[in-house]
């Protein structure tokens, strides 16, 4: 048995992909469209990720778009999603530079969550050993919840 993907349901396609390919910075695997079922299917990969062969690769994010309007209401029953990057700084940067809020900022230089527009926690963490405190992460005050 392999786990093979999350599932999350998204209201607007463009925006979605716009928080989780060009802000967040996975890319996309494949897409598939079912006119018949009237929704599209989006498959993401982090990029480390990618350079992996099929069987290797960590599980990818399936964002689901129903083509018929409808309204998602989620609790904190389902948790988070969570990637290692590079940089949290310069990923928190990039994120809040295109208007998303950083809910808890990596003050630790470790860790940080954002939401994503459909309201999807995102857990951060920083690859390797924590960055030292730098503002202005260190003195920024939680916002939300995640």
């Amino acid at each position: 048995m392999r786990y093979l993907h999350t599932m999350v349901r998204v209201a607007d396609l463009d925006a979605s992909l716009r928080f989780w390919r060009y802000l967040l910075g996975l890319e996309e695997v494949r897409r598939m469209d079912n006119e018949a079922g009237r929704y599209t299917l989006v498959f993401l990969a982090a990029p480390k990720d990618l350079a992996r062969s099929e069987s290797e690769r960590s599980p990818e994010v399936e964002l689901t778009y129903n083509w018929d309007p409808e309204t998602y209401t989620g609790g904190r029953n389902f948790g988070h999603l969570a990637y290692k990057v590079d940089d949290i700084y310069a990923a928190c940067q990039r994120l809040m530079d295109g208007g998303v809020t950083i809910n808890r900022p990596p003050r630790d230089g470790r860790m940080a969550f954002v939401r994503s527009p459909d309201g999807i926690s995102i857990e951060l963490l920083q690859e390797g050993e924590p960055l030292a405190p730098a503002e202005p992460w260190a003195s920024m005050p939680n916002v939300g919840s995640w």
